[in-house]
């Protein structure tokens, strides 16, 4: 809405407040949203910088082997019950009519990986192939143990199966989330101060009051 005051419009819509107090620090009104978003996700060389700078070696293995657990294991859960439920290409691996189930990769995995522990000069050990097979390895293991062990009620009733994909799909999570907490606490440092550096990353809003001339 407008006024007039002295022959003068005065414009009071707070759309154009906003923009103008947005201004002051750099983001034009119309891409405050966007402008946000993008201070809020870390770019991905601040992510590399501070995981070279943040985690010694081991925590760097530490963290790769959970992460390739975790994302192992939930994409083994979700091509399982894709394909159980005859939905989407893939299909169950067969030779000689024998199916062959995907916790032989796992072992397979380890086994290397166990040879370059013995074997490796520690180039090769640190190297982080290792570190993402040793993680790959143990979730295609974990997600047929119950095979191994010959539970074959708990495996395949529904609630039992369940029941095991989240409570390890939770510790597989909270295993990557306290891994990386070092390069968490880093990016959110590198957040305060870019903010700090850039005026308040959340600034409020002023409504101007209408003066006469």
């Amino acid at each position: 809405m407008t006024a007039r005051l002295a022959g003068r419009p005065i414009t009071t819509s707070r759309k154009l407040h906003r923009k103008r107090d947005l201004s002051r620090w750099g983001v034009p009104g119309r891409n405050w949203y966007g402008a946000r978003m993008t201070q809020l996700a870390p770019a991905p060389s601040s992510v590399r910088r501070a995981f070279h700078e943040e985690l010694d070696p081991s925590q760097k293995a530490a963290l790769l082997s959970w992460l390739a657990f975790t994302g192992t294991f939930g994409g083994l859960r979700a091509l399982t019950y894709s394909i159980r439920a005859g939905k989407g290409p893939f299909r169950n691996i067969s030779v000689g009519g024998e199916h062959l189930h995907h916790y032989m990769w796992g072992i397979a995995l380890l086994s290397g990986v166990g040879a370059v522990a013995v074997r490796g000069e520690e180039r090769q050990r640190r190297h982080p192939a290792v570190a993402l097979s040793y993680g790959a390895g143990n979730a295609l293991i974990v997600d047929e143990f119950a095979l191994l062990l010959d539970l074959r009620d708990v495996y395949w009733a529904k609630q039992g199966r369940i029941s095991i994909d989240l409570g390890v799909g939770a510790i597989a999570v909270s295993g990557s989330y306290f891994a990386a907490l070092p390069i968490l606490r880093r990016l959110r440092q590198d957040r305060q101060q870019k903010a700090a550096g850039h005026g308040p990353a959340g600034a409020a809003e002023t409504t101007p009051a209408a003066t006469a001339d």
